[in-house]
């Protein structure tokens, strides 16, 4: 029997058009043979819209669009929303929901505590993993728990700054010096990102970055290759080749990421087996220690000395065809295809052993 699947994709962030380009990816590489595919479209403000069942592949991303050419859905009856109409006594149900969602509102565990109160199976990773990955002071908090290398970093809270802004303009002064970069804390694809080199574009870079996130996160700034490593599976991962980018501008933003492909990829990276095994050692011990499950792409900074420096992990990377996660396990291997199929087998062994869990006394 074929698969059920429904594609949960756009949502209410900043990385809308990000998830758009996800899913145009992934409905053009699923095997129509294997799946029925249900395409979820989540508005800019929040609206849930199903469209029809899927027959093909979708060749123009405006038509995931669903606005006006689909049906509003209530987001906690789920199944009966996208079977509405049951002929046979037993309704039908979704067999898994994939969230191809970037940002706040669906890669940050909101949408993934939804699918858990339902009951629904899901590709990728949990709510606590999922929450932890998205902060990223909460994420290189636990990664210093468990002695993962990293960046010195100091963090503020928006009513914070603006109580003593020259205050926290001095303690990242003093703390990490120029440059340095400043992020939302909450959000990925490099969205309003800044790099400061003095006072001036210090605070420039703060106003920037508190217009997508309450909180902010400033990073000394790390000389060193910008390598990339993807990792696959529930509680025994596996790791792929380790790949480089090496961006044409100062540093790797969005516009080079998704709009004009101003980069280079270099896959696999020209490493030395001793660092290979240490970047991935330093990945697996970063899935686990936010308790990841799917797949998860991990970012890391090589520096001349030898030193490997975790970045960061996204735990819902990107589809696009720029992106680096999918081209890493291709060249490991494993198709696009295949690895679509991988996510959904493991989502479906992650969901099976949570119903072994006793929930009565």
């Amino acid at each position: 029997m074929k698969v059920k699947l429904g594609l949960l994709y756009g949502g209410k962030s900043a990385e809308h058009k990000v998830s758009l380009q996800t899913a145009l990816a992934v409905i053009k590489a699923l095997d129509h043979s294997k799946y029925d595919i249900h395409p979820i479209y989540i508005s800019e403000d929040g609206k849930w819209i199903r469209g029809n069942q899927l027959t093909g592949p979708v060749d123009d991303v405006k038509k995931l669009i669903l606005k006006e050419a689909g049906t509003p859905i209530s987001p906690v009856s789920l199944n009966a929303e996208l079977f509405p109409a049951q002929q046979s006594e037993q309704q039908e149900t979704i067999d898994v929901i994939f969230p191809l969602l970037h940002g706040p509102n669906g890669e940050d565990g909101t949408v993934q505590g939804l699918l858990e109160l339902v009951n629904i199976p899901y590709v990728g990773n949990g709510v606590l993993a999922s929450s932890a990955g998205m902060d990223k002071v909460i994420m290189k908090n636990i990664f210093g728990q468990v002695g993962l290398l990293q960046a010195k970093y100091v963090s503020y809270i928006r009513s914070e700054w603006k109580q003593n802004p020259e205050e926290a303009y001095a303690k990242v002064e003093e703390e990490l010096g120029y440059p340095c970069f400043v992020k939302p804390a909450n959000l990925g694809s490099s969205v309003g990102i800044s790099k400061a080199t003095n006072r001036e574009t210090l605070e420039k870079a703060f106003e920037e970055a508190f217009m997508f996130d309450r909180k902010v996160i400033i990073e000394e700034a790390i000389i060193g290759r910008e390598i990339e490593i993807g990792v696959l599976g529930n509680d025994n991962p596996s790791c792929s080749v380790v790949g480089e980018i090496v961006p044409k501008k100062d540093f790797y933003d969005y516009k080079a990421k998704y709009e004009d492909g101003d980069t280079a990829l270099i896959i696999p990276a020209d490493i030395t087996d001793e660092q290979y095994e240490t970047v991935k050692n330093e990945a697996i011990k970063a899935f686990k220690s936010l308790d990841c499950s799917g797949l998860v792409r991990a970012d890391f900074f090589l520096t001349k000395e030898g030193k490997v420096i975790i970045n960061e992990v996204n735990t819902m990377p990107g589809f696009t065809p720029f992106s680096m996660f999918p081209l890493l396990w291709q060249e490991a291997g494993v198709s696009y295809p295949e690895l679509i199929e991988k996510l959904v087998g493991l989502a479906i062994e992650r969901h099976t052993e949570k119903q072994t869990i006793k929930f009565t006394i």
